[in-house]
């Protein structure tokens, strides 16, 4: 840099030397100042650029005519031959290479049009740039495209000059500058737009000539030009005066031109270096690698600062980022649009018409969002003229857009869309809006006929009425208002000692401090950021903190304290989930002030038409009612989609925000449990680092003496978010990307990676994602309960120090103590110092285990104990591979044992004639005994222990307990509790039961696998091919193992025989289970590991050396057993391989039209500031970066069974529901009623097999799937000829 700066100053001494001999004699009108603004034909500003352009001159220029010069001569240009030289110098003499230079392109964008030639590889941002990357070629492309761009400049001034002087020379006297176009670009679009009739004119112009009054105006123009050129209109008035002097003024008039478009680059550049520091977060510097992060963070901004009614901060938040060209290439139409909409309401067209101009300027087209905003205010003032209305639906149409399209697309709040509906009847008073919501649907051919062809199809109802579903929208409503749900814990059951009350009194006193002084602290320092003099263009958090009441984000804050776990949690997790907290409540509160409620309760009060038992029969779907509906409601805001997503920074910026005011405000007395001790405040959370790995990251930690309160205490309520509770009606249907599952709390069809938008963008492409949305929607329509019984057997043991072995874990007063030493004790050798630092670090891990599970157990049981009178329903998503999933957290069907077993089916229907046999076949699954045998020898089983099913169900804790050596102990439990009633019923066949039968697949991965690939042996084990009995690949890989252990352990070898008696199915299944789903040797050794350590009798010692043997022989014994899974999963890794190493990420579509992106890239850094701590984020899923080809062919087989395996789901859930069944899933495990079981093994098995025929490459495998009849029967898929 150094030889960068010679060569400059070198320049300019010779730049300084001419200046002085010309200054020295400089007396004709020739040689006149240039500093002179440029002339006004060259271009025309706006009020607020004259004032910028006259700042930013006066900032960079010296006040001497002599220093005025010197800067502006050394333009751009010097600046590049001088950073040519340096460059050449540098490779000669560090490089000792020979340079090639290279001519620039005849046309191409110049280095200050913000935007870098295409060819020219773009740098990380979170990595300088070396030193011996830089090439000089480019820097002579730079030189070469300035100076050719410089000369074409000068050509055109000189030829609009030489224009202007013949109109002077034929006696017009009119100014520059005072055209009836008062915000204008460049003097050659002003020219354009004056050479065009009147019909054919702008849309800002005719804005501007309908609602504004020109005199005025120009007046007002005209006085601001006279100030600003004065020097140059006395030239223009001598130039009218005396033709003689022309050549020599318009010589002037050039130079000064030129001068200022040299000090305007050098203004450009100069804000284009200062760029980096304009936004929230560091490390943003590429602007086409983080344009989606970078608009979302601006809109996000305009949007917070319209809500809080702050309009002036937004509008000249809009015009700093469009005045800087570095920033402006940021901005999208979206953007302006939001101004618009603001300017809407208020009226004032004038407004609009500025922004419209704006646009032009940004090189950006309006969209229908902004005809619509233009509408709306025409729509508002009564005394708008019909012929402004007709030029702007005129141009809106040249656009290619329609009205129709206005309706149908954009998105209104409020009462848009009754003004922009008066501004049309205007001049169309007989318009009604044609709005289809699926219009002529393209189906995949899977589900064509489902849609097409439905007159045999039964969907079933609730059983509930009307009135009844009304009052449950109405408890849900109010629980998503408050965003908070507070439940009694189970563990208030416990007799309250003395100290524990005096500890709750304590912990509510220090609440209420807490909650003044953070009140206190928040207003103090919100007025701190209102007040504080920033930069226009910067982006700061003040906005986002008076979204809420201060008191809400108070409550936020207090109750994110309690929540804290005594290890204490990673800031970056804290903050996250505080300001996902404030998004949630803020959302909630948008749709409160833009009247979405209210439409949303006219709606659904409609819909529950749909799915009540005392109404009529519907034969459309649950979308498609709500479309319906929604189409027939068109008055008010629209529904779906009105939110503006935060940026993952953002959110994490302002939790880190509120984290810091926690932790600098929230204080205890030391002496508060202690009296002995000193008194003095200290910090009752403290920020600290720690280490994951090799990683330093933030940590937030609870002072030991606020954790010991807090157990002590034993408090008896919990706080949850609304979102964590299970519904209590049935869920909105998905009718869009962005618009289902709650009524007022926002959430995706598509749980991705936070900050990850490459999957949205894809979905809402996406035409066909209908059957996608309807099979969410059956699955969170099923109605659930809680089985009483069951949990009060639960929250007993529970409540008396749990049962490791039936999977509840005991209280922290049965954790082990941590050993306390000290390492400075002489008296303990080395040996005995490291062996006692890992016995702490052992019992600190297993009492962070214990306190998690602990937790967790603690929030379900609470939950379902909340709403165990209650019926309830769980709204679902997908992740990106198209798996299913409950949004509830905690408390759903995908849990655990424990939880799966409280759940109940809020229908029951009556057992049939099988129903009692499928539940005893389901029992004996559940224990994991009798794989390998028939369905008719499981029943004869199930009939031989019936005694031990009933002790069980009559004495489940003092009886033989029978049910607790079960696989699943307590699915077991609530499935003998269910056959113990219907056999002492009246007539099992009629009895009434809830009890979900479960239908598992055996080993689904290995089955698509065989399926695929026509594996006659793995279709064999995973029973896709005749055989006699059921196949269990389970049990076939066990024995084989136990094989070949046996032939090593005669060979001699130690691990062999140690290993004798212990190799079952239950050590090989998960391996053999997720083998398929690409785990690694690694991972499939820590699974054999974790099952080894739970035998009692196998020694530990040798632990490590078995689970390294038995890996690679189930390794080996899958490779023999399934070749053909092999040989698709290498080919499936080297398309995986090929594709991310040409740059692209691994895409497809499900046969059921849902498009799939891996979102596996090259990491890059992302610095998230704040007065706390940076917080350094790894983005990996950035769509600009190159593919990660190891993450990308590794997860390619895994994801593409996995999104085949959701096909399968979703295929059976549409036509189970056209069937009238109730059906849920837990992605491969299929539930029902016990009377409805076979009908499902016929839809499981018919759709199977015709999800393979259009999925097949080889037809002739289709066929061979065609001449089999397939039959599902009891965790296996069983096949005959």
């Amino acid at each position: 840099m150094s030889l960068l700066r010679v060569c400059a100053f070198t320049k300019c001494v010779k730049i300084s030397r001419f200046l002085l001999e010309k200054c020295s004699v400089r007396n004709s009108p020739e040689n006149y100042c240039p500093l002179c603004l440029r002339n006004c034909a060259s271009r025309r500003f706006t009020e607020h650029y004259l004032h910028l352009q006259r700042r930013n001159i006066s900032f960079l220029i010296p006040k001497t005519d002599d220093n005025k010069k010197r800067l502006l001569e050394q333009s751009l240009v010097d600046v590049l031959e001088a950073r040519i030289q340096q460059l050449q110098s540098d490779v000669v003499d560090v490089q000792h290479a020979k340079v090639q230079f290279v001519s620039a392109p005849s046309s191409g964008t110049g280095p200050l049009s913000g935007k870098s030639p295409k060819s020219q590889p773009q740098a990380k941002a979170d990595q300088p740039k070396p030193r011996s990357k830089s090439q000089p070629s480019r820097w002579m492309e730079k030189l070469s495209q300035e100076k050719k761009k410089k000369l074409k400049e000068e050509q055109n001034l000189q030829q609009k000059i030489q224009m202007k002087n013949m109109k002077v020379s034929k006696g017009s006297q009119m100014l520059p500058g005072t055209s009836h176009k008062i915000i204008s670009t460049t003097a050659k679009k002003t020219a354009a737009s004056k050479k065009k009739p009147n019909k054919h004119m702008k849309l800002s112009e005719e804005i501007h000539s309908a609602v504004s009054s020109t005199s005025t105006t120009v007046v007002r123009t005209a006085a601001l030009s006279r100030k600003v050129y004065k020097r140059n209109a006395n030239c223009l008035v001598n130039i009218a005066v005396d033709k003689g002097g022309s050549t020599n003024c318009t010589a002037e008039i050039e130079g000064r031109a030129n001068a200022l478009v040299q000090a305007e680059e050098l203004e450009k550049t100069l804000n284009a270096r200062s760029s980096s520091n304009t936004h929230i977060t560091e490390g943003l510097l590429d602007n086409s690698t983080y344009a989606v992060e970078l608009q979302q963070s601006i809109s996000s901004y305009l949007e917070a600062c319209v809500f809080m009614g702050d309009i002036d901060r937004a509008h000249h938040f809009l015009l700093s980022q469009h005045r800087g060209m570095s920033r402006r290439k940021h901005l999208n139409t979206d953007i302006y649009n939001i101004m618009m909409r603001v300017w809407a309401k208020k009226g004032t067209l004038s407004h609009i018409g500025r922004i419209f101009i704006l646009l032009e300027e940004a090189g950006l087209k309006a969209n229908l969002g902004s005809y619509c905003a233009a509408l709306e205010c025409m729509g508002r003032n009564p005394s708008c003229s019909p012929q402004v209305i007709i030029r702007c639906l005129n141009q809106m149409e040249e656009d290619g857009f329609s009205v129709d399209d206005l309706f149908s697309q954009c998105l209104f709040r409020q009462d848009e869309r009754d003004m922009v509906m008066n501004a049309i009847h205007v001049v169309q008073p007989e318009y009604q809006p044609n709005v289809n919501p699926d219009g002529k649907q393209q189906y995949p051919s899977l589900v064509e006929d489902f849609y097409t062809q439905r007159a045999e199809h039964r969907y079933p109802k609730l059983h509930f009425t009307k009135q009844q579903l009304q009052e449950r929208f109405h408890q849900q409503l109010s629980m998503e208002r408050a965003c908070t749900v507070t439940v009694d814990s189970v563990e208030a059951a416990k007799p309250v000692t003395e100290n524990m009350d005096k500890m709750r009194k304590l912990l509510s006193e220090l609440r209420t401090h807490w909650h003044k002084t953070l009140l206190q602290a928040l207003k103090e320092n919100k007025m701190i950021l209102a007040n504080t003099n920033s930069k226009g263009y910067r982006l700061n958090i003040y906005p986002y903190l008076c979204l809420l009441d201060d008191s809400d984000y108070v409550d936020i804050m207090v109750q994110s304290v309690a929540n804290m776990p005594p290890s204490g949690e990673s800031l970056r997790v804290v903050a996250r989930d505080l300001g996902s907290r404030v998004y949630n409540k803020y959302s909630v509160k948008q749709k409160q002030q833009y009247h979405m409620v209210q439409k949303m309760t006219s709606i659904y009060s409609s819909y529950t038409d749909i799915l009540a038992k005392d109404t009529e029969a519907y034969s459309v779907l649950p979308r498609e009612r709500w479309c319906e509906l929604e189409a027939e409601n068109m008055v008010g805001p629209t529904l779906r989609g009105t939110e503006t997503n935060w940026p993952y920074a953002l959110t994490l910026e302002l939790g880190t925000y509120l984290v810091d005011l926690m932790v600098k405000n929230l204080k205890i007395n030391s002496d508060i449990l202690n009296p002995a001790c000193d008194r003095k405040l200290i910090p009752i959370l403290y920020h600290m680092y720690t280490f994951r790995s090799t990683k330093q990251v933030g940590f937030i930690k609870p002072h030991p003496i606020l954790t010991q309160i807090q157990q002590d205490a034993m408090e008896t309520k919990l706080t949850f978010d609304s979102y964590v509770i299970p519904m209590l009606c049935p869920p909105v249907p998905w009718t869009s990307v962005k618009f289902g599952a709650y009524l007022l709390t926002p959430t995706k069809l598509m749980r991705t990676i936070d900050g990850a938008t490459q999957h949205e963008s894809l979905l809402e492409r996406s035409q066909n994602l209908q059957p996608i949305m309807d099979s969410l929607n059956q699955l969170g329509n099923c109605a659930w309960k809680v089985n009483k019984p069951l949990l009060d057997i639960i929250i007993l043991i529970f409540n008396d120090k749990g049962n490791d072995k039936l999977d509840i874990p005991p209280p922290m007063s049965e954790a082990p103590k941590i050993p306390s030493f000290n390492p400075q004790d002489p008296s303990y050798t080395s040996t005995e110092k490291a062996q006692m630092k890992r016995e702490v670090v052992i019992a600190k891990k297993k009492c962070g285990e214990m306190h998690s599970l602990r937790t967790d157990a603690l929030y379900k049981l609470s939950i379902a104990n909340y709403i165990r009178d209650e019926v309830f329903w769980f709204p679902h998503s997908m992740d990106f591979r198209g798996r299913t999933y409950p949004c509830p957290p905690y408390f759903n069907h995908l849990g655990s044992d424990v939880t799966r077993a409280i759940l109940l089916f809020a229908e029951g229907k009556p057992l049939g004639p099988k129903g009692l046999d499928w539940l005893k076949i389901h029992l004996v699954n559940l224990t994991g005994l009798k794989k390998r045998n028939s369905l008719q020898e499981r029943l004869e089983y199930a009939n031989s222990i019936m005694e031990d099913i009933l002790d069980s169900a009559d004495n489940p804790l003092n009886g033989r307990s029978w049910w607790m050596n079960a696989d699943e102990p307590w699915q077991a439990l609530a499935c003998c509790m269910e056959i113990a009633n219907a056999v002492r019923s009246p007539d099992p066949e009629q009895f009434i039961s809830h009890f979900p039968v479960h239908q598992d697949g055996s080993c689904n991965g290995l089955q698509h696998y065989a399926a695929l690939g026509r594996d006659v042996i793995g279709a064999t084990s995973v029973n896709l091919m005749p055989c006699d009995l059921p196949q269990d690949v389970y049990s076939g890989v066990a024995q084989q193992v136990e094989e070949l252990r046996a032939r090593d352990a005669e060979k001699g070898l130690k691990i062999a025989q140690v290993l004798e008696g212990f190799i079952s199915r239950k050590v090989v299944k998960q391996t053999v289970m997720t083998v398929v789903y690409g785990v690694t040797r690694y991972g499939g050794r820590l699974q054999i590991e974790k099952r080894l350590k739970e035998i009692d009798d196998f020694p530990k010692e040798y632990v490590w050396d078995a689970s390294h043997y038995l890996v690679r022989l189930v390794f080996s014994g899958l490779k023999e057993m399934f070749t053909g899974t092999r040989e698709i999963q290498d080919w499936l890794t080297e398309s995986a391989r090929l594709i991310s190493k040409s740059g692209h990420s691994v895409e497809w579509l499900t046969p059921l039209g849902l498009p799939i992106i891996q979102p596996y890239h090259r990491k890059r850094s992302q610095l998230v500031k704040s007065t706390m701590q940076h917080i350094n984020l790894q983005i990996s899923h950035d769509t600009k970066e190159r593919p990660d080809t190891v993450k990308q062919k590794n997860a390619f087989p895994p994801n593409f069974i996995h999104s085949l395996d959701s096909t399968h789901m979703m295929l059976t859930s549409l036509h189970c529901h056209s069937a009238g069944l109730t059906f849920v899933s837990v992605h491969d495990c299929y539930w029902t009623h016990a009377l409805t079981v076979d009908t499902m093994n016929k839809v499981l098995n018919q759709y199977h097999c015709i999800m393979f025929i259009n999925t097949s490459a080889d037809r002739y495998f289709a066929a061979d799937v065609m001449n089999m009849s397939w039959e599902f029967d009891a965790n296996c898929w069983l096949c005959s000829v």
